[in-house]
This record gives C-alpha cells, structure tokens and sequence, in this order.
C-alpha cells in the first residue's frame, strides 16, 4: 500500500470517533450547462477545478477499504490494487446521465501526444452509474460515485466528468507511478527566522541503477507538494548533484525560497452533528433554511508560539452522526466564518483549503468590516470535519500567503509527497517513474 497512515491521523480519527476525453485536445468552447447556474469556464483547464455552481464537495481518493480511506491523496500503483475513487454532490438536479473522461498528460499538465489506446483499454467513455438521492436533508441533491478505470501506463491523468451533452462540470487530477527508480527522502535542518519565515526542509535522493536513464541532469523533472496541493508545488528542474557512479541524483535546496514554510497546524471545526456544538462551532441555528452554523471568532496567529493540534492537514471528512452515511444523510449548513483583526490586510483575505480545493473562490472572499474589527465571510459546506486557513492574497501579487494569520513554525506535522518524471528516448509522454511519501514531524 503506497498510503501511509500517519500516528497523528489516527490519533485525530480515534478522538472524533469517541466525540461522537476524447484526444488530449483542449475543447475549444462549451455550451451552458442546462442545470442550475451557468458554467464558471467554457475552456477545458489542466487543473481540480468546478466549472458549475451546483457541483459540490468534490473528493477523489484511493479506495483502500480503510475508515479513513479518503484522507489518501488521489495516487495509485500501476498495479491499481486499490482503485482511485470519485465522489461528488449536484445540488438542485435530479439524476442525470453523466460522463467520464480521461486523459493522459504531461509532467506540466498539458496533454500527451499519446492516442488513448496507448493509455486505456475501454472507450474513452465512462458512464457514472452510482447515483443516489439525498435523504431527509433540507438541501436536496444527487450523490456521484465514480471508480477510475485502470490504465496501462503511469503519469498524470486529468478525469473529466461532464453531462452527455458535452457541458463541463468538473476537472479532477489524478497519478499513477510506477516505481523504477527508487526515491528516498529525509529532514534537513531548520532554515529561516521564526514567527513568519520558519521553513521546512526536505531532502531526497533518486537512485536509477536497473533504469536506463540518457540524460538525467535535464531528462529528470521532480515535484515536491506540501499535504498532496498543487497550487504551491515545486517544480524542480534539475538534481543539485549527479553521481555517475552511485547513479544517484542528489536534491538538496539552500534557499529559502526553495523550501516550503512549515505554517501552523490548521484550525478545525466539526458539523456532524447539528444537535449539539462541535469543534469550532459557536452556534447552531435550526430554524433557519439551510441550517445556519457560526464558528468560533479566530483571530492572527501571526505572532503566536507554535501549538501542537492534531490535524488532517487541510482535509475533510463528511459525515452525519445522527443519521448515518455522510454520502447522502449529510445536509448542507451556510457556515459563517469571523477573523478578529485591529487593522484590515493589505490585500484580499480568502478562506481556503481543501474546503475551496485550495483555489481562491469569489465565494471564499471575505470582507472587512472596520466597525467591527473583522472579516466575515460564509461558505455552503456539507455537515462534516473541516480544516482551514486564513490566507491573504496580497494586493499586485499572484500569489497567496497563509503565513499572514497563520504564521509559520518548523515543528509543524506536515506531509511531503515526491513526484519524479522521465520522458524515455522516443516517447512521446512523461512517465511518473518515482514516488514516495515524508511524514514531516511526525507525531
């Protein structure tokens, strides 16, 4: 099993357990969606994305049979002995025939020269036929479940799911990795101040001694991911050292900006049950329609001394407790959110994690109210355990910064996942050759 469970997982479980497509061609245009809403983006993207408003709770996982199975990141074997796994929710819909595509991609998400007889063995065409309706929720909406297909070879894979007409509804990125080389990793040392800058560095090796590598210093492509995101991955051009003799290619990273920050541990709340407060929850409004939930006020942890929480590092876990299955029995609440801060942030503050897959979602902005001394802001989420950050996007950036309220501590448990790419001469597609998982602090 290519999963690792880590201690501190199974710990947070036990506690809340006792609390309780065609060608890899982009498609050019496509029509509105004849659901609800209208479709977020008419262009196919490389990326997890939802291109309509009624698609919810996206979660793709592999399927080991274990209570926590959808903590695993969507990365399988070539030998698929556990198969990837799909699931997803379509608010105000009936059931409908939708499809499923996959298609092969490059080490940088753009599609493979590959024809997709080279890469399935069925028609590039998947009905999903695990379909039900929700029960007793106040929130109607239909449950997918979809399981991937296996394939023959390794890399990444983008699973489309659109309806029979051709409308987009959600793009979910998938690996599978063959292990041909072999990949071993360890801990640096501590890198960088405290407080904001307090970084995390990870080290690893790639040994090809039974695979035939040509050029390795510029054939080799590694990415390093912090808790299995894309959104902050490093890409890693080439080994910092080669040697021939040992073939062995040597990865280790002096700069700051290399390294990821190590953050703090995520905040947390639980939904499960609506007859009492959960972790994180305030208050619980039953009259209201949806169901209306208030956290906790948060506050910057900027500043803060690290403590140790446990954590699903930016996860989720859906459930109902009262009625069973969290597949269809969990109903949708309106969560309020507030951040307690003297002075509003030079830049927009969003809510993020796995919660807004990572992306950030007009409906994840919050807004300041200078009166007040606050940000507010409000999400749809289906009753579960949630993990989240505050994170700010500041102004004329591209990119976000978690550390602004969360701060960022080396002691931090994180998870690293390594993902190593070779393209063979005269192939026309990167291979995931190499994968391994680091459990950073482990508890």
């Amino acid at each position: 099993m290519i999963v690792k469970i880590r201690k501190a997982k199974k710990f947070l479980l036990a506690v809340l357990a006792s609390s309780s497509l065609t060608a890899c061609v982009p498609l050019e245009e496509q029509a509105q969606s004849s659901g609800t809403g209208t479709t977020a983006q008419a262009a196919l993207r490389y990326e997890d994305y939802v291109y309509h408003e009624s698609i919810r709770s996206v979660q793709a996982y592999l399927a080991t049979g274990e209570t926590d199975q959808v903590l695993n990141p969507p990365v399988t074997a070539i030998s698929q002995q556990y198969p990837l796994v799909l699931e997803f929710d379509r608010l105000k819909a009936g059931p409908q025939r939708l499809l499923a595509k996959l298609v092969h991609c490059n080490a940088n998400w753009t599609p493979s020269n590959l024809s997709e007889t080279q890469y399935l063995n069925d028609f590039n065409e998947f009905f999903i036929t695990d379909v039900q309706n929700s029960v007793n929720t106040r929130v109607p909406y239909v449950h997918y479940r979809f399981r991937v297909p296996r394939v023959k070879l390794s890399g990444n894979y983008l699973l489309v799911v659109q309806e029979e007409g051709g409308n987009l509804l959600l793009t979910q990125r998938l690996l599978v990795f063959q292990n041909t080389v072999i990949v071993t990793a360890k801990l640096g040392a501590p890198l960088g101040p405290g407080g904001r800058e307090a970084r995390q560095p990870v080290e690893f090796n790639v040994f090809y001694k039974d695979y035939h590598i040509v050029n390795p210093s510029m054939e080799v492509k590694a990415i390093l991911r912090q808790n299995y995101r894309w959104d902050n991955a490093k890409n890693i051009s080439k080994p910092t050292f080669i040697h021939d003799a040992q073939r062995r290619l040597e990865y280790v990273f002096f700069e700051p900006k290399d390294l990821f920050k190590g953050f703090a541990e995520f905040r947390a709340f639980d939904t499960r049950s609506l007859t009492f407060n959960g972790i994180g929850v305030q208050s619980i409004n039953l009259e209201s329609n949806p169901i209306a939930v208030d956290l906790e006020p948060g506050k910057s942890r900027q500043t803060a001394v690290y403590s140790q929480e446990p954590d699903i590092n930016g996860m989720r876990i859906f459930g109902n407790r009262q009625y069973g299955s969290g597949e269809v029995n969990g109903d949708y609440t309106l969560v309020d959110f507030e951040l307690n801060v003297p002075a509003e942030a030079p830049g927009a503050v969003y809510i993020t994690g796995g919660l807004t897959n990572w992306n950030q979602k007009e409906e994840a902005r919050m807004r300041y109210l200078a009166e007040e001394g606050k940000y507010k802001g409000q999400l749809l989420l289906k009753q579960g355990y949630y993990n989240y950050y505050y994170t700010l996007k500041p102004n004329a950036s591209a990119a976000t910064d978690e550390s602004y309220f969360e701060g960022s501590h080396f002691a931090t448990e994180n998870s690293y996942d390594i993902l190593i790419y070779y393209r063979p001469p005269g192939t026309r597609a990167d291979l995931l050759i190499g994968y391994e998982e680091l459990a950073f602090n482990r508890r």
